[in-house]
Protein backbone atom coordinates (compact mmCIF):
# COMPACT_ATOMS: atom_id res chain seq x y z
CA UNK A 1 0.00 0.00 0.00
CA UNK A 2 1.39 3.39 -0.91
CA UNK A 3 1.26 6.52 1.21
CA UNK A 4 -1.40 8.21 -0.92
CA UNK A 5 -3.79 5.26 -0.57
CA UNK A 6 -3.18 5.12 3.19
CA UNK A 7 -3.94 8.85 3.47
CA UNK A 8 -7.19 8.47 1.53
CA UNK A 9 -8.23 5.54 3.71
CA UNK A 10 -7.51 7.57 6.84
CA UNK A 11 -9.60 10.49 5.56
CA UNK A 12 -12.48 8.19 4.62
CA UNK A 13 -12.55 6.94 8.23
CA UNK A 14 -11.87 10.30 9.87
CA UNK A 15 -14.52 12.43 8.17
CA UNK A 16 -17.52 10.40 9.45
CA UNK A 17 -15.90 10.28 12.90
CA UNK A 18 -15.64 14.09 12.91
CA UNK A 19 -19.31 14.34 11.91
CA UNK A 20 -20.27 12.09 14.81
CA UNK A 21 -18.32 14.24 17.26
CA UNK A 22 -19.91 17.37 15.79
CA UNK A 23 -23.36 15.87 16.33
CA UNK A 24 -22.58 14.89 19.94
CA UNK A 25 -21.24 18.37 20.69
CA UNK A 26 -24.29 19.97 19.06
CA UNK A 27 -26.65 17.84 21.15
CA UNK A 28 -24.79 18.66 24.36
CA UNK A 29 -24.72 22.38 23.71
CA UNK A 30 -28.08 22.89 22.07
CA UNK A 31 -31.75 22.15 22.63
CA UNK A 32 -32.32 23.35 26.19
CA UNK A 33 -35.91 22.01 26.20
CA UNK A 34 -34.98 18.92 28.21
CA UNK A 35 -33.07 20.99 30.76
CA UNK A 36 -35.95 23.41 31.25
CA UNK A 37 -38.43 20.54 31.44
CA UNK A 38 -36.34 18.82 34.13
CA UNK A 39 -36.04 22.07 36.10
CA UNK A 40 -39.79 22.63 35.86
CA UNK A 41 -40.55 19.09 36.99
CA UNK A 42 -38.11 19.46 39.88
CA UNK A 43 -39.75 22.77 40.84
CA UNK A 44 -43.21 21.19 40.86
CA UNK A 45 -41.98 18.26 42.95
CA UNK A 46 -40.24 20.44 45.54
CA UNK A 47 -43.17 22.83 45.73
CA UNK A 48 -45.50 19.85 46.20
CA UNK A 49 -43.34 18.46 48.98
CA UNK A 50 -44.06 21.62 50.97
CA UNK A 51 -47.75 20.80 51.12
CA UNK A 52 -49.12 18.96 54.12
CA UNK A 53 -49.63 15.64 52.37
CA UNK A 54 -50.37 12.34 54.06
CA UNK A 55 -47.69 9.68 53.84
CA UNK A 56 -49.36 7.97 50.89
CA UNK A 57 -49.52 11.36 49.11
CA UNK A 58 -45.80 11.89 49.53
CA UNK A 59 -45.11 8.43 48.09
CA UNK A 60 -47.52 9.09 45.23
CA UNK A 61 -45.83 12.42 44.48
CA UNK A 62 -42.40 10.76 44.57
CA UNK A 63 -43.57 7.98 42.22
CA UNK A 64 -45.05 10.54 39.82
CA UNK A 65 -41.79 12.55 39.90
CA UNK A 66 -39.63 9.52 39.13
CA UNK A 67 -42.08 8.35 36.45
CA UNK A 68 -42.19 11.70 34.67
CA UNK A 69 -38.39 12.06 34.79
CA UNK A 70 -38.03 8.52 33.43
CA UNK A 71 -40.42 9.19 30.57
CA UNK A 72 -38.60 12.43 29.79
CA UNK A 73 -35.29 10.56 29.67
CA UNK A 74 -36.75 7.90 27.38
CA UNK A 75 -38.26 10.54 25.09
CA UNK A 76 -35.04 12.52 24.68
CA UNK A 77 -32.82 9.45 24.35
CA UNK A 78 -34.98 8.11 21.52
CA UNK A 79 -34.89 11.44 19.74
CA UNK A 80 -31.12 11.41 19.38
CA UNK A 81 -30.00 10.31 15.95
CA UNK A 82 -26.49 9.54 17.12
CA UNK A 83 -26.00 6.18 18.79
CA UNK A 84 -22.54 5.83 20.24
CA UNK A 85 -21.49 3.14 22.60
CA UNK A 86 -18.48 3.99 24.75
CA UNK A 87 -17.35 7.14 23.01
CA UNK A 88 -20.39 9.16 24.09
CA UNK A 89 -19.76 8.85 27.82
CA UNK A 90 -16.48 9.44 29.59
CA UNK A 91 -15.39 9.81 33.17
CA UNK A 92 -16.37 13.46 32.82
CA UNK A 93 -19.99 12.45 32.19
CA UNK A 94 -20.07 10.46 35.42
CA UNK A 95 -18.32 13.26 37.30
CA UNK A 96 -20.76 15.88 36.04
CA UNK A 97 -23.74 13.70 37.04
CA UNK A 98 -22.32 13.18 40.53
CA UNK A 99 -21.51 16.88 40.88
CA UNK A 100 -24.99 17.79 39.63
CA UNK A 101 -26.56 15.54 42.22
CA UNK A 102 -24.38 17.09 44.93
CA UNK A 103 -25.17 20.65 43.82
CA UNK A 104 -28.92 19.98 43.54
CA UNK A 105 -29.13 18.06 46.82
CA UNK A 106 -26.97 20.57 48.65
CA UNK A 107 -29.02 23.47 47.37
CA UNK A 108 -32.26 21.79 48.42
CA UNK A 109 -30.99 21.04 51.92
CA UNK A 110 -29.30 24.40 52.51
CA UNK A 111 -32.15 26.51 51.16
CA UNK A 112 -34.63 24.40 53.16
CA UNK A 113 -32.70 24.99 56.37
CA UNK A 114 -32.38 28.70 55.63
CA UNK A 115 -36.10 29.00 55.01
CA UNK A 116 -36.85 27.12 58.25
CA UNK A 117 -34.44 29.18 60.33
CA UNK A 118 -35.83 32.46 59.00
CA UNK A 119 -39.43 31.17 59.24
CA UNK A 120 -40.24 32.52 55.80
CA UNK A 121 -43.74 32.12 54.38
CA UNK A 122 -44.12 29.89 51.34
CA UNK A 123 -40.84 28.18 52.16
CA UNK A 124 -41.30 25.30 49.75
CA UNK A 125 -41.76 27.73 46.86
CA UNK A 126 -38.56 29.56 47.79
CA UNK A 127 -36.66 26.28 48.12
CA UNK A 128 -38.04 25.00 44.82
CA UNK A 129 -37.15 28.22 42.98
CA UNK A 130 -33.61 28.44 44.37
CA UNK A 131 -32.96 24.75 43.65
CA UNK A 132 -34.32 24.91 40.10
CA UNK A 133 -32.21 28.00 39.37
CA UNK A 134 -29.07 26.33 40.76
CA UNK A 135 -29.82 23.29 38.58
CA UNK A 136 -30.19 25.46 35.47
CA UNK A 137 -26.98 27.35 36.20
CA UNK A 138 -25.04 24.11 36.69
CA UNK A 139 -26.30 21.95 33.80
CA UNK A 140 -25.16 24.01 30.80
CA UNK A 141 -21.48 24.38 31.71
CA UNK A 142 -21.35 20.81 33.05
CA UNK A 143 -22.64 19.36 29.76
CA UNK A 144 -20.15 21.37 27.72
CA UNK A 145 -17.31 20.29 30.00
CA UNK A 146 -18.32 16.62 29.87
CA UNK A 147 -18.42 16.53 26.06
CA UNK A 148 -15.37 18.72 25.44
CA UNK A 149 -12.82 15.89 25.27
CA UNK A 150 -14.73 13.41 23.12
CA UNK A 151 -13.15 14.80 19.95
CA UNK A 152 -9.66 14.54 21.43
CA UNK A 153 -10.13 10.97 22.58
CA UNK A 154 -10.03 9.48 19.07
CA UNK A 155 -7.03 11.53 17.92
CA UNK A 156 -4.55 10.76 20.68
CA UNK A 157 -1.40 9.00 19.64
CA UNK A 158 -0.97 5.41 20.89
CA UNK A 159 2.03 6.42 23.02
CA UNK A 160 -0.06 9.05 24.81
CA UNK A 161 -2.76 6.49 25.62
CA UNK A 162 -0.18 4.22 27.22
CA UNK A 163 1.06 7.05 29.45
CA UNK A 164 -2.41 7.99 30.72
Amino acid sequence: MNAEQAWQDLQRIRVPQERVYDEVERNAGGDPKATYAMAGIMWLFLAGMGLDLPKWGVWLLLAAYVGVLGSLAVHYSRRSRVRLHRSRYSWRSAASMAAGAAVSGGTIVLSGRLVESLALPFGSLITATVSALAFLLFVGPANRWAVATLRDRGTRAPSERAIR
